[in-house]
Parts: structure tokens; sequence; C-alpha cells
């Protein structure tokens, strides 16, 4: 395979890796808190679930007036540590993370409200503290979720197209993912064959960690 083809691949491998890894923490303790019933904790969901419902093209215009050099985070970051997000490789890692994060959330959200409450119950009644709940009953018990949860979030990374267009752009051998790069060559003349190793690529690559996630989902 000529880097052509593979260059886009392994980025896509790498933004979709690394904006699982970013969004692991936050989404675990997001999950958390929702569900836990509390005043806000609807106004909160609906706000986490809106990547899953608005169009794509939408999220990335948002996050480029966000993250660009003149929003107001992107522009903190490039005038105080020099650092660009918008037409770069982080801006992609961005764009996947929050995309996906809803489906990272739902996942561990669910592992955890299927967790007997009367083991924490327990736990807390021998003397462990929120934090010690935490990590050594709840984290263990829904650690499928969790790494479902990844799973899911990583295919869906590893394919996200509109919101990564419009804040990264399409910057061949820096910021062309897989999605683009299929999208690039089915617009020129004769591409369609190097289209298709791609296309074939993102299925199997997308099947077997879907694949993945059920199976634990079934075990759990």
């Amino acid at each position: 395979m000529n880097p052509e083809l593979l260059d886009p691949i392994l980025l896509s491998l790498r933004v979709a890796g690394l904006s699982t890894l970013i969004s692991l923490p936050c989404g675990f303790i997001l999950a958390r808190v929702l569900t836990r019933p509390w005043p806000g904790r609807d106004v909160l969901s609906a706000i986490i679930n809106l990547p899953l419902v608005l169009p794509p093209l939408v999220t990335g215009y948002m996050l480029l007036l966000l993250l660009g050099r003149r929003g107001p985070i992107g522009g903190w970051l490039y005038h105080s540590f020099g650092i660009d997000v918008a037409f770069t490789v982080k801006g992609a890692v961005v764009a996947a993370a929050v995309v996906a994060f809803p489906l990272l959330v739902r996942s561990i959200r669910l592992s955890m409200e299927a967790i007997d409450p009367r083991l924490p119950a327990a736990a807390r009644s021998l003397g462990a503290g929120p934090l010690d709940t935490l990590l050594t009953v709840i984290a263990p018990l829904s650690f499928k979720g969790i790494v479902a949860g990844c799973l899911i979030h990583f295919s869906r990374g590893l394919g996200e197209f509109g919101a990564t267009i419009i804040l990264v752009g399409s910057i061949q051998g820096r910021t062309e993912t897989l999605p683009l790069a299929i999208y690039r060559f089915l617009s020129l003349p004769g591409g369609e064959s190097q289209a298709a190793v791609l296309v074939w690529a993102a299925v199997a690559l997308s099947v077997a960690s879907t694949l993945i996630a059920e199976r634990l989902k079934v075990r759990a």
C-alpha cells in the first residue's frame, strides 16, 4: 500500500485513539454524575447528547468558532501558548472526541446503572468513602461497559467526517483522515480504486471494534 493510502489510515487510527483516551476520564465522571438524580441532570444529559442530534457540519462550525484563532478558546490558546487547534491534527482529535463523546458516556452510564445498588451501599457501610467506592466497586463492575464504550467511541471517531472537514479542512499529508481521503479520491477522475481500498479498510476496522464491543455487552 502506497503512502497516499496508508497515511490517512494511520492518521485516523491515531486521531481515534487519542480522542478516546482524552474522552475516557471525563466520560467516566459524567456518566457517574448522570446516574444520580439531581435537578440539572436532564439539562446536562441534553447538552452531552447534542452532537448526536446536530448535523456534524453544525458541530464543526461551532467548534471552529470556539477554537479558531479568533475564537474565545482558540484565540487564548494561540496568544498565550502558541497552540493552534483549527486546521491541525489537534483539531481532528477534538472533533472526533466531541462527536463520539455521547456514545461513550451512554455506554458507561448504562453499565453503572446495571450495578446492584446494594454493593456500593455495602462498601460505604464498611467504611469506604465515595472515592474508594467509585474506584474499588463501581469502576471494576462497570469495566466491560467502559471498554465497550471506548471501542464504540473509537469506531465513531474513525469515521468522523463532517465536523472534521469544517474544523481542520482536508490537507493532504497533514489533516487528511480516512473519510476525507475517501471523499478526495471519489472526487478525482479514476480515483475509485483507491477509494475502494480505503473504504474496505474503514469497514474492516469499524466492524472489528463494533463486534468486540457487542461481545462485551453480551457477556456483561
